[in-house]
């Protein structure tokens, strides 16, 4: 009897998960979509990954949806999760950046990007495709762009808003709208789309991309949360357009 003891401990023993090995739930913004699909790869642990605007996973944690890590794309969102006592405040990280261009059909001619651009003209009788311009934050960096720039006003009734970026990408993508505003990551992982031109980046507020734990998940999440900021993931980051911040 003592040594069936002694296998069924050791038995048990095995089948724990030890860190790193348990399965971690992140909720991430969609223009993470294309990088951490690649981590995900590398990561030498089970990850779920869930992907939509920022907005709408701020929300779903509000909501009690059963997630570890969340990775946004904006710092506004995080630090309303961070008001409401949702994250482990001491794991949040502004880990990555990103900018913002102009996105139109592979091959189509580069612009300069300025208060002179004509974009009522570029469209001709199409839209401009951009995520939801009040909620999504790549839709409030491009409304703030275009405001800046004094274009907004010229587009603004034949903006196609979609619920996140990579719905905006799609929108150029499959030619259901000659141009749209995106990240520079976004423009860069699909092929039938290019960057036509970058918004200045006083036009709008800095893009950060700030990462947590959610509140109670600290442990679980602490294994991935370490890897992505590994030289490892940095690379992988870095190859998909975004810019690694330091401390």
């Amino acid at each position: 009897m003592r040594k069936f003891f002694t296998y069924l401990c050791f038995a048990l023993a095995l089948a724990r998960p030890v860190s790193g090995e348990e399965q971690v739930t992140v909720f991430a913004a969609a223009s993470l979509k294309t990088a951490l699909d690649e981590i995900a790869r590398a990561y030498d642990g089970d990850l779920v990954l869930s992907y939509a605007g920022s907005s709408a996973l701020a929300r779903q944690v509000q909501q009690g949806a059963p997630a570890d890590v969340v990775f946004l794309a904006n710092t506004d969102w995080m630090d309303v999760l961070d008001r409401d006592g949702l994250i482990a405040p001491d794991t949040r990280t502004e880990l990555l950046g990103n900018r913002l261009v102009l996105a139109g059909s592979a091959g189509a001619d580069p612009v300069e990007i300025g208060p002179d651009l004509d974009l009522p003209a570029m469209l001709g009788e199409g839209r401009l495709a951009m995520a939801l311009v009040e909620a999504v934050p790549a839709g409030i960096y491009g409304k703030a762009a275009l405001e800046t720039l004094g274009l907004w006003e010229g587009v603004a009734p034949r903006v196609a808003q979609a619920d996140n970026v990579r719905a905006a990408l799609a929108l150029v993508s499959l030619g259901q709208a000659p141009l749209g505003v995106v990240y520079a990551t976004d423009a860069a992982a699909d092929p039938a789309v290019d960057a036509l031109g970058l918004f200045p980046e006083d036009s709008h507020p800095p893009i950060r991309y700030p990462v947590a734990a959610v509140e109670g998940r600290a442990d679980a999440a602490a294994p991935f949360l370490a890897f992505l900021q590994t030289p490892e993931a940095a690379a992988l980051f870095v190859a998909q357009g975004f810019a690694v911040l330091g401390d």
